[in-house]
């Protein structure tokens, strides 16, 4: 419910009937000021009206008054610029420090608003919103997947920053646990995180010389190289993976952290690391080479490396299979641009404050095609045009961080369904 009232108090979605304090006086609201959302009050740089005397400061909001000394605000002097506490339900007189009353308003939300939020929240339907999206207009729309976008490229630089905290801002180390991470496609991810984190960049730019050591140490590291096999290629990676542990101090992993189940033979983390080794043998600082590529072509030219040629008759050592080129495919080259390069790109402007590459970021995502899954299907399904992978991105930051977390009092989506009763419809 308080959150209920804080979302009603922000955009001013109250009843219209006259606003008044507990004691009676006359409260009328000029701005209801910026919401806080760090320690103290709710909201700061109100301006409110009581009885004709202009009051600025801020707004405290809480389900019941008495929570006023549930949270201690009587003894916090941070509470004293307290110009009205909004309530859902009077059990208490707050006071500041000094023993002076503040004055209390109770909010009553709209029973129309109540309808549409219960609708909203409480409907057995996963996203009940959906029949009701074509209502919106596509600038709102628009202008929504835009934010989504910038939300979803922050949460990925985040997590770049703090691996850059962690690398000593070591650009490529950074970009090489980032890109090995995504060759796990989704299934494999934490999996092959951990296997750069235990191979350092710098152990495979010292043999880059020869394949069959890069390709050894990061089997090896990934404990693919543990069992007893006859094949000569896999007895070769055994013999360069026993040297080179030995030379740099190496740990394996435990090769059952790696998924086979459910997954393609196209996408056996085996061939994965067979890929990622071709990387590292034709290039020691692969994201010196994106920085200065000029367009989308010229970044999925360096992707596009064959692995070694063992590879074209195997998904795995287990046994041999048909002849075929296993070079990177376009849909997992897309893939690896949209969640390694465009947000590298894009932390990299931010972090040296050089915008024009958060600038190639954002038209590189709109040079990708919309990703196929069943978040973007069921949007598109639901009248949300998608044109570019931007689109798509921002789509699965409203799906994760909004639909799934029933956070519908901060979707745009939900504040204009909410202005327009949604749930006083038939459904």
């Amino acid at each position: 419910m308080e959150r209920l009232l804080h979302y009603v108090w922000k955009y001013k979605l109250y009843a219209a009937t006259p606003l008044i304090t507990t004691e009676g006086r006359p409260v009328q609201v000029i701005d209801p000021g910026m919401q806080n959302t760090d320690a103290g009050p709710d909201f700061f740089n109100a301006k409110i009206k009581i009885d004709g005397t202009l009051w600025v400061g801020s707004v405290e909001i809480h389900d019941k008054s008495s929570d006023w000394l549930l949270h201690h605000h009587d003894t916090d002097k941070a509470y004293d610029c307290v110009i009205l506490h909004i309530i859902g339900f009077n059990d208490f007189q707050p006071v500041r420090t000094n023993g002076n009353p503040i004055p209390q308003m109770l909010l009553t939300v709209p029973e129309n608003i109540l309808r549409s939020i219960d609708w909203l929240l409480y409907r057995e339907a996963a996203l009940p919103c959906l029949d009701h999206i074509t209502g919106i207009a596509p600038l709102h729309i628009a202008c929504w997947m835009e934010a989504l976008l910038s939300e979803r490229l922050e949460r990925k630089t985040h997590d770049i920053f703090l691996l850059l905290d962690a690398y000593q801002t070591d650009w490529n180390e950074v970009f090489y646990i980032t890109l090995t991470r995504n060759f796990g496609f989704g299934v494999n991810n934490d999996a092959f995180e951990r296997l750069a984190k235990s191979l350092p960049l710098r152990c495979i730019q010292k043999q880059r010389n020869s394949h069959s050591q890069i390709e050894a140490m990061l089997f090896g590291q990934a404990g693919m190289l543990e069992e007893e096999n006859d094949d000569h290629y896999y007895r070769l990676l055994q013999r360069e993976y026993d040297f080179l542990r030995h030379k740099f101090g190496l740990s394996p992993m435990e090769d059952f952290v790696f998924k086979n189940l459910r997954t393609r033979p196209v996408n056996f983390p085996y061939l994965k690391v067979a890929q990622l080794a071709a990387l590292w043998v034709r290039y020691d600082t692969l994201f010196s080479a994106i920085l200065e590529a000029r367009s989308t072509g010229e970044i999925k030219k360096y992707f596009r490396i064959p692995p070694a040629g063992y590879w074209e008759t195997h998904y795995h050592f287990r046994y041999a299979s048909p002849r075929k080129e296993k070079t990177i495919g376009e849909n997992a080259l897309n893939i690896l641009l949209i969640n390694t390069v465009v947000p590298m790109l894009f932390a990299y402007g931010l972090h040296n404050k050089r915008p024009e590459y958060c600038e190639r970021a954002t038209r590189l995502l709109e040079s990708i095609p919309p990703e196929k899954n069943t978040i973007v299907s069921t949007f598109c399904n639901a009248g949300i045009a998608v044109h570019h992978a931007g689109d798509s991105q921002a789509l699965i930051q409203l799906k994760r961080e909004y639909c799934e977390k029933k956070k519908c009092l901060y979707c745009r989506i939900g504040f204009r369904m909410l202005k327009t009763t949604i749930g006083q419809k038939t459904v």
